[in-house]
């Protein structure tokens, strides 16, 4: 529903109050029964916010049919999760170059150092999702405060600020690097709170992936799922407070529930 048509009042004491309803309309989900959320941030994973498709079609455009994309983006999460799990960590830029030559590897590919530079600085050059400017607009004009909390680097965060063009919009730009792990680990979680000086439950956590948004709500955060891949939710025990496939979703998911 446009802005418009609804107030989207942001009390900048109380934080905006919002209710998830079982009535949500469709493209809104949201979960069963009815929880009342005091939101005073948002905190974003960085892919609701920067589209990474062009890193994984140039790697397909490099190698076609060879299936590299797909090879090393589940290789990407499984070094964070194996790195978190054995306690040998190592930042989200090396991950990536591990995963990178790792896929390359298995599928018998010649990656030479050119191919290679050129897919990891592909990674510094990402611009945002078109719906993204908009949503974060009205965001920013109605006060909540706006962070970003991934699992890339600080580099890599700056880098794809600078190019979408996103400079000044984020109050705080936080990586798990400085935790030295990553999501869902909670220490992961709790570098948003720690940073922005709020409950956990103040803070709305916007993911990318299923399982972020399951880890997030694991860790207690209100929890909304920008699903733009469109995949069901994970069956871990829990669901997000709300999803949809873009940031104007989650602007009218916001809007709809205000309440008072």
């Amino acid at each position: 529903m446009p802005m418009t048509r609804r107030r989207f009042a942001i009390r900048m004491a109380g934080g905006l109050v919002v209710t998830a309803w079982t009535s949500a309309p469709s493209r809104l989900a949201a979960v069963p029964g009815m929880t009342t959320l005091q939101i005073k941030a948002l905190a974003f994973d960085a892919f609701p916010i920067f589209d990474p498709r062009p890193v994984f079609a140039l790697a397909d455009a490099m190698f076609p049919g060879a299936g590299l994309s797909d090879e090393w983006r589940t290789r990407q999460f499984e070094y964070t999760w194996l790195r978190v799990a054995a306690q040998h960590y190592a930042d989200f830029w090396r991950v990536t170059e591990d995963a990178l030559v790792f896929a390359a590897n298995k599928l018998k590919l010649e990656l030479s150092p050119d191919k290679r530079a050129a897919l990891m600085n592909a990674y510094l050059g990402l611009r945002a999702w078109p719906d993204v400017v908009p949503a974060l607009d009205s965001l920013k004009k109605f006060g909540v405060r706006l962070a970003l909390l991934s699992n890339f680097t600080r580099r890599m965060l700056d880098a794809n600020i600078r190019s979408a063009g996103l400079d000044g919009v984020f109050e705080q730009v936080l990586s798990t690097d400085q935790g030295a792990t990553y999501k869902p680990d909670p220490r992961a979680y709790q570098l948003g709170p720690d940073a922005l000086k709020l409950t956990r439950e103040e803070i709305l956590f916007v993911a990318f992936a299923g399982w972020d948004a399951a880890g997030a709500k694991l860790f207690g955060y209100p929890t909304y799922w920008v699903n733009r891949q469109h995949l069901p939710a994970e069956e871990i025990g829990v669901r997000p407070d709300g999803s949809g496939v873009t940031l104007t979703d989650l602007v009218a998911f916001l809007a709809e529930r205000e309440t008072g």
